[in-house]
């Protein structure tokens, strides 16, 4: 009965380690940005160069330029206004 209890405790201590230790996964914002732009049927072009990373992406309103070297990330996000 003794032997029960102690590994009931054991594997309920376990259970609650590894639930707990669980990580939700966060999308950075140009992860975000890549899966709204794919949702919108935007056309993406990838390139990479010794660590460099270029991504483009194009709509017919939007224009969205991505680029990651050593570390460092630039976003630029151009949109086409109709109204001029």
């Amino acid at each position: 009965m003794k032997n029960i209890i102690v590994t009931g405790c054991i594997l309920l201590s376990m259970a609650a380690t590894f639930t707990s230790c669980r990580e939700t996964e966060e999308k950075t914002e140009a992860e975000a940005l890549v899966e709204e732009m794919q949702a919108e049927g935007a056309e993406v072009k990838v390139k990479e160069d010794d660590g460099d990373v270029k991504i483009k992406m194009e709509t017919e309103d939007k224009k969205v330029k991505i680029k990651e070297d050593d570390g460092d990330q630039k976003i630029k996000i151009k949109t086409d206004n109709d109204d001029a």
